[in-house]
C-alpha cells in the first residue's frame, strides 16, 4: 500500500534476520504457557467465576476507577491481597505490563535513580521510558555492580532516593535473584526494592506467596505479583506501603486514566489466591514435574535455573532455533523460540515452561524428541 513502505520495509529487514512475530493459534501440549498451576482452564475456576456471576458481579466496570468504575470486588481483592501478603495496601491493574508501566512512570522522582538488572522485563523500561527519574542497567544479578552504581551515584552528588528494580524469577532464563543481599543494600542506603513476582506468585513461597515473602523490610519494598500467571485469572497487583498507593491513585496516569479491569476478573483473582493456598497440593505436584523435568531436559539448560519451571534451552542462532521449535509443534510439542530484542543477540532459545498441563509421560516424550533434534550432544549451559 502506498505510504506504508517504511513498514514493510521493516518487516522485511525483520524476515532476514529470521525476528518477524506472528501469532500461532494454541496447539499440541503446552510447553510455552505461564499457566504453571494449570489453573486457567480449570472447573474450580469456573466455579468461582459462576458463583460472582450469580451474585451480580458485573463482567464490566463501564469506567475508571475514579469515576464510576470502582467496585466492591476491587477493594475486597486489595484489601485481602495486601493483607495476604504481608503489606499494607495493593493496588489492581488489568496486566502486570500496566502496572510496571504506571509504577515506574509514577513513583521515581526526578532527582531519583533507578538502577535495574539488566534483564528486567519489557514493562519496567516502558515506565522508564515515561519517568522523570535516571535509568541505569546493572549487570545481571550481580549485587556488587548495584553496589558499585549506588556508590558512583552518591559519588557524583546524587540525592535522590535510589529505587533498586528486579525480577524475583526470570521469565527467560528461569534463575532467581539474590533477594535477601539486595534487601540488606536496600536497607543500608535506605533504598526502595521493587520486586517483580510474576513468575514465582503461586509457584514459590508459603501459599504461594513467592520468593520475597520471607524479606522482613516491608517499608521500602514494592511488590508486583500477577494474577495471569500460575493464578489462572487476569490482572496485576501493585503491593507497596500505603502511601504510594495513594500516590498511585492521584498521580499515576496509567491508573486515573484507565477503564477498570473487569470486576469480575477480580473476584477471579480473589478467589484463586484463596485456592491456591488451600490446595497445597498443586505447588507439590509442579514442583516434584519440575524436579522430573530436571533430570530430563536438565543437561541443555544453564545451571543457574536449578528448581525452576523455565527451561531455556539456548541455542544461539535464530534461524536454527525456530526450526526446531517449528519442528517441535510438528510433533505436538507446542514450543516457542525466542530470539532478539527479547533475549539479548546470539542467544536465541527454546522457552520450555513447565506446567500441571503436562505430565511426566509428556516430559518424557518431548526431551526424547529434544534428544534427537539437538543430536544428543548438550553440555549445560552452552549453545546447542
Amino acid at each position: 500500500m502506498a505510504g506504508f513502505e517504511i513498514f514493510s520495509a521493516h518487516l522485511d529487514a525483520l524476515d532476514g534476520e529470521s525476528r518477524r512475530r506472528k501469532l500461532s493459534p494454541i496447539a499440541g501440549h503446552d510447553f510455552a504457557s505461564n499457566d504453571y498451576l494449570g489453573l486457567s482452564r480449570s472447573a474450580d475456576m469456573r466455579a468461582i467465576l459462576t458463583d460472582a456471576v450469580a451474585r451480580d458481579v458485573p463482567h464490566g466496570s463501564g469506567g475508571s476507577r475514579l469515576l464510576r468504575g470502582n467496585h466492591a470486588e476491587h477493594e475486597a481483592l486489595e484489601e485481602f491481597a495486601a493483607e495476604y501478603y504481608g503489606n499494607e495496601a495493593a493496588l489492581y491493574f488489568a496486566s502486570g505490563y500496566a502496572a510496571n508501566s504506571a509504577l515506574f512512570s509514577t513513583l521515581p522522582q526526578k532527582s531519583d535513580i533507578v538502577l535495574y538488572d539488566e534483564r528486567i522485563h519489557a514493562s519496567v523500561h516502558e515506565g522508564m521510558r515515561l519517568s522523570r527519574a535516571q535509568g541505569q542497567s546493572v549487570q545481571h544479578n550481580d549485587v556488587q555492580a548495584f553496589s558499585d552504581a549506588i556508590a558512583v551515584y552518591r559519588g557524583a552528588g546524587g540525592l535522590g532516593r535510589i529505587w533498586l528494580a528486579v525480577e524475583s524469577l526470570y521469565s527467560m532464563d528461569g534463575d532467581r535473584a539474590p533477594l535477601p543481599e539486595l534487601a540488606a543494600l536496600a536497607r543500608i542506603h535506605d533504598a526502595m526494592l521493587v520486586i517483580d513476582e510474576a513468575h514465582a506468585t503461586g509457584v514459590f513461597g508459603e501459599g504461594g506467596r513467592g520468593l520475597s515473602h520471607a524479606l522482613l523490610d516491608r517499608e521500602n519494598l514494592v511488590v508486583l505479583r500477577t494474577c495471569g500467571k500460575a493464578l489462572g485469572a487476569e490482572g496485576g497487583l501493585l503491593c507497596l506501603p500505603a502511601i504510594l498507593r495513594d500516590f498511585m491513585v492521584n498521580r499515576a496516569r496509567g491508573f486515573i486514566f484507565s477503564t477498570a479491569p473487569s470486576p469480575l476478573m477480580a473476584a477471579l483473582a480473589h478467589g484463586a489466591i484463596r485456592y491456591v493456598e488451600a490446595n497445597p497440593q498443586l505447588t507439590q505436584r509442579l514442583h516434584a514435574l519440575v524436579a522430573h523435568a530436571e533430570l530430563r531436559l536438565g543437561r541443555y539448560c544453564p545451571d543457574t535455573r536449578r528448581g525452576s519451571q523455565i527451561f531455556p534451552v539456548i541455542i544461539g542462532d535464530n534461524d536454527r532455533t525456530m526450526n526446531i521449535a517449528n519442528a517441535l509443534q510438528a510433533d505436538g510439542f507446542d514450543v516457542r523460540g525466542i530470539r532478539p530484542p527479547t533475549v539479548a543477540p546470539g542467544t536465541a532459545r527454546l522457552r520450555i515452561s513447565i506446567s500441571l498441563n503436562v505430565d511426566m509421560d509428556k516430559v518424557d516424550a518431548l526431551a526424547d524428541r529434544l534428544d534427537i533434534l539437538l543430536g544428543n550432544d548438550a553440555t549445560q549451559g552452552s549453545h546447542v
